[in-house]
């Protein structure tokens, strides 16, 4: 074989390999299963008022709100990563918001289709550790970084390559408001960022896609964070298209 034919096929191999990783998002050895968008009625649900935290949980002492915002805000270290939850539970869904990361560089994030998960292991007290607030689930990340988590499950290994999330951060912003659209149906979450499509992506294991509480991520830290969110619209059961893609 000549040089150059090997040349060629490196490229190919190389550039088939990127489409597989970007095709299951997680560099996963099988192609994630297509489950279709799930059927049922569909409302548009303001999950915020814009006053108070009516509808969620979580610590309150870590959670306010102050002109028409929902603030995250720790002055001293958290150990375990803490959420404001929905009282409602979730499936399919659309939720179009935004969210800035006034302090710290620790991302924040989405938590969807999973459970609180208060048992974390070994914490025998949840409610000394405060844990009573943690989640098991899949986790949409943002700004600082981007991309997936599966909390408390798979070590993280649904995190997409850089180069997927390189795509997000071109189109975020670290330290200004990021408004974001999050299209969940069936096992596929779909993120845009300001107008952009950076995000595609199957679970690879649909058993692990429950109707359970979203949850707004408070990252555990040593130093003090603030993050904030707004807006916070969500239809149940939408169309099956993106809405704020320009």
């Amino acid at each position: 074989m000549t040089r150059r034919c090997v040349a060629l096929s490196l490229i190919a191999a190389v550039a088939l390999g990127a489409v597989q990783q970007i095709g299951n998002a997680g560099g996963q050895d099988q192609k994630a299963p297509e489950i279709p968008p799930r059927t049922g009625t569909s409302e548009t649900i303001k999950l915020f008022n814009g006053k108070d935290l009516t509808g969620w949980e979580g610590y309150m002492d870590l959670w306010s709100v102050k002109d028409g915002v929902i603030i995250a805000k720790n002055t001293e270290p958290i150990k375990y990563s803490t959420y404001l939850l929905t009282k409602r539970n979730f499936s399919d869904f659309r939720l179009i918001f935004a969210a800035k990361l006034v302090e710290s560089e620790m991302h924040s994030g989405v938590a969807l289709w999973g459970k609180k998960f208060p048992d974390v292991k070994g914490v025998t007290d949840p409610k000394a550790a405060r844990t009573e607030y943690t989640y098991q689930g899949q986790l949409v990340m943002f700004p600082s970084g981007w991309g997936l988590y599966d909390l408390y499950r798979r070590d993280g290994k649904i995190n997409p390559s850089q180069e997927i999330r390189n795509v997000a951060i071109k189109a975020g912003k670290q330290h200004d408001w990021n408004d974001m659209e999050i299209l969940a149906q069936g096992n596929r979450i779909r993120l845009a960022v300001n107008g952009k499509l950076v995000l595609d992506w199957r679970d690879p294991q649909p058993e692990l896609v429950n109707e359970g509480p979203i949850g707004l991520q408070l990252h555990s830290n040593t130093v003090p964070q603030e993050v904030h969110f707004k807006g916070l619209v969500l239809t149940t059961f939408p169309e099956d298209k993106m809405t704020t893609v320009k």
